[in-house]
């Protein structure tokens, strides 16, 4: 009797457990089919992305400089679409395939547009960067999906903040399958219509970077004299911003935008000994130049060694004449004359936008000019002495202007449309010089090019004004042979200055050899 009761017991706990477990396996049954019902209902869309959209770099003009060509994306629904089809646009049929046999909705990239279906859609996505891409110094480059130089940088959160990305959204039942009755969703991006728009003109900054083949090493800048605004800028050599490790190993620094860096001027800076010559009324001064002059215990020779003989200051701009100018500044007021050059635009930074900044070079102090051998140096632009392309170019404007030095800009403002602009602010702008001062130096530059029977700056077709620089660096190549910059600043037409133009020509001898026939392309081609 007593084992059977202990049976008794065994066999009911063993029901009771059975019990127990039963219902614990249903209650976590439903536990599990209320998660699954409230993940079905949260999860009643489905959205698929076919490509993020941008801000757009723009010219003058609303000419996109990044944004400009586009890509087709389609969106598709393997049980709403017939996968021979797709395969006729698509660029990967292989690709294609596979993602088709999922059954799931899809993105894929087309080589053209077909008719949208309920489970067909087509965007047009802007690829950020194409072939041929011009100013890569102005645009910059990105890394990591933000920008890291040029305007990339600059505007970063105008370009990339709030991106809407292009997609597609179905209804989907409790199980995940779309619901094609329901209809769809379509978003398409406009963001690219936004963005900031420059001062460049597309036209002119190809003909720069066209143009300065040749340069090895170098700079251009092309800007509007009336207004201040950079038409184009183009730094040698370039780089390829979709990829740029190549780039950052080679010996010429491509990276760098040389139109930022302040080289040694030479002849061009004898346009500012000119000025303040002709400010304390020396413009008839005269000099016999016999190939040679001694300045203390220094002698600063001529680079025509038989000397130009008697010269006035047309003559002796025409001539580049060292001596002439070195004499002249020793009748000068040091003060003047160093608060001149400051007031043109030397020992000052120019700053275009965030990232964007020319140096300031050298501008020697006062006390540095005391010295006569360091101020025979600064007469004709040698020494300390040391300036960026963007300050010549601006200098040039204001010779070509009427004397009004205006701060160069390559930003006009923002767009929120792709057709106007905001926020575009006025030139800022300062008399530096008179009037007749400025035509009076307009007319030794177009003596330069045209007095010269040597001259390689002179355009085809138009008349222009011009000044070259060789400007000694005090480095020597392989042969012992001193490396120099070539330099010409000037503007045309010669009558009605539009444009100024500045090329160097870093490390590329005699201005003009490697410059002037740069500046003469440049003029030819806008001319076209």
């Amino acid at each position: 009797m007593r084992k059977r009761g202990e049976h008794g017991v065994i066999l009911l706990t063993a029901v009771f457990f059975m019990f127990f477990f039963g219902v614990s396996l249903n209650f976590f049954r439903l536990s599990q089919e209320r998660k699954y019902v409230r993940t079905a209902v949260d999860n009643s869309f489905v959205t698929i992305h076919a490509g993020d959209s941008s801000g757009t770099i723009f010219d003058r003009n609303f000419v996109p400089l990044t944004n400009s060509k586009t890509r087709i994306t389609a969106v598709a629904v393997p049980s709403e679409t017939d996968l021979e089809e797709l395969k006729k646009y698509a660029e990967d049929k292989a690709a294609i395939e596979n993602l088709y046999k999922k059954g799931e909705p899809f993105a894929f990239e087309c080589t053209q547009k077909a008719d949208e279906s309920p489970g067909l859609t087509f965007f047009e996505i802007p690829e950020r960067y194409g072939e041929n891409i011009i100013a890569p110094h102005i645009i910059g480059y990105l890394s990591d999906g933000a920008g890291a130089s040029g305007l990339e940088y600059a505007y970063n959160d105008l370009l990339r903040s709030g991106n809407v990305e292009n997609s597609v959204t179905y209804s989907t039942d409790g199980y995940g399958h779309i619901l094609i009755g329901s209809g769809k969703t379509v978003i398409r991006s406009t963001k690219q219509k936004t963005g900031v728009v420059t001062t460049l003109d597309s036209e002119i900054q190809a003909i720069c970077e066209k143009a300065g083949r040749s340069i090895d090493k170098g700079a251009i800048i092309v800007s509007d004299v009336k207004n201040g605004e950079i038409l184009g800028m183009a730094s040698f050599p370039d780089f390829n911003i979709k990829n740029i490790s190549n780039d950052l190993t080679d010996s010429r620094s491509p990276m760098i935008n040389r139109c930022l860096y302040s080289y040694s001027v030479g002849s061009i800076f004898k346009l500012v000994t000119a000025c303040e010559g002709i400010n304390e009324d020396s413009s008839g001064f005269m000099y016999n130049c016999s190939g040679d002059y001694a300045v203390a215990d220094r002698n600063f020779g001529c680079h025509n060694r038989e000397g130009h003989g008697m010269q006035n200051m047309r003559q002796a701009m025409t001539n580049s004449c060292n001596p002439y100018f070195i004499s002249l500044s020793q009748c000068l007021d040091i003060q003047k004359y160093r608060s001149l050059a400051y007031s043109m635009g030397f020992g000052r930074e120019i700053h275009l936008c965030t990232g964007i900044t020319s140096s300031a070079g050298v501008l020697p102090s006062i006390e540095e000019l005391l010295v006569p051998a360091e101020l025979a140096n600064f007469s004709f632009g040698q020494g300390k002495l040391s300036a960026t392309p963007l300050q010549i170019n601006q200098m040039t404007c204001a010779v070509a202007n009427g004397g009004e030095l205006i701060m160069l800009r390559l930003i006009k403002g923002i767009t929120v449309d792709g057709e106007t602009v905001g926020n575009e602010k006025s030139a800022l702008r300062s008399r530096v010089m008179t009037e007749e001062t400025a035509a009076e130096l307009r007319k030794m530059m177009i003596s330069v090019i045209y007095d010269n029977e040597n001259s390689k700056a002179v355009p085809s077709c138009i008349r222009a004004g011009a000044k070259t620089s060789t400007a000694q660096t005090g480095r020597f190549d392989d042969n012992d042979e001193e490396l120099c910059h070539g330099w010409i600043t000037g503007f045309f037409p010669s009558s009605s200055p539009r444009y100024a133009i500045t090329v160097l020509a870093e490390d590329g001898g005699y201005g003009n050899d490697s410059a002037a026939p740069v500046f003469k392309k440049i003029v030819d081609m806008m001319m076209e």
